[in-house]
């Protein structure tokens, strides 16, 4: 029988919080013999818990990226309308992403360097972004918004209109000139012309000499 408030989950979350406690005073990411050292517990304990040195990482990278999730799930599930989602969407995670800047700078670069050197173990959460985005643009093209643009292509250019308020590291450079009303004003736009439609903007021969 286990013991309430000692399951090898709650350790395991304990772990975590020391671990990322220790990345940010280091500015570097923690080996489970470090972790083992700053907790104080043997290292054979902390390797019962996490069994390769990516399972820790993997760890922190849940840890990091879980109130982005239930925002995400709480938004797609919302009834609210498709550009009010879409916003909603964007600017919650944004706002979340932009207090934890304010709140430690250093820190925060730190785990954006690290999600940058282990791309391919954070790509999961990025994939589940671009998941429910597909679902919102599914919502709003059923309502008439997106005419004739694929699903893919649809993605595709959202994302790089929003990229500021997603790309965790725009941030440490461009904090002051980000805000809530900039991006909404960015979702209206979406939502007012964004189409397969040609505009012109292109013209017909390519580029102009200068």
């Amino acid at each position: 029988m286990t013991v309430a408030g000692h399951s090898p989950d709650n350790e395991k979350g304990r772990l975590v919080r020391i671990a990322m406690r220790l990345i940010e005073e280091r500015g570097e990411e923690v080996s489970r013999l470090a972790l083992a050292n700053g907790a104080g517990i043997p290292r054979a304990r902390v390797e019962a818990l996490f069994p390769e040195e990516s399972d820790l990482f993997d760890a922190i990278v849940e840890n990091w990226f879980a109130d982005y999730v239930t925002i995400m799930e709480d938004v797609v599930a919302a009834d609210l309308p498709p550009n009010r989602k879409m916003y909603e969407f964007f600017a919650r995670r944004f706002l979340l992403q932009r207090e934890r800047f304010r709140a430690d700078p250093a820190a925060f670069k730190v785990y954006c360097e690290l999600g940058a050197a282990n791309f391919e173990r954070v790509r999961s959460y990025v994939d589940l972004a671009d998941h429910y985005l597909c679902e919102l643009i599914a919502q709003a093209q059923a309502e008439g918004s997106f005419e004739g643009l694929a699903i893919n292509d649809a993605l595709s250019l959202i994302n790089q209109m929003v990229l500021p308020y997603t790309m965790a590291d725009v941030l440490t450079y461009m904090d002051e000139r980000l805000s809530e009303q900039k991006l909404g004003r960015i979702v209206d736009t979406l939502f007012a012309g964004l189409s397969a439609q040609e505009g012109g903007a292109r013209g017909l021969k390519g580029l102009r000499a200068a």
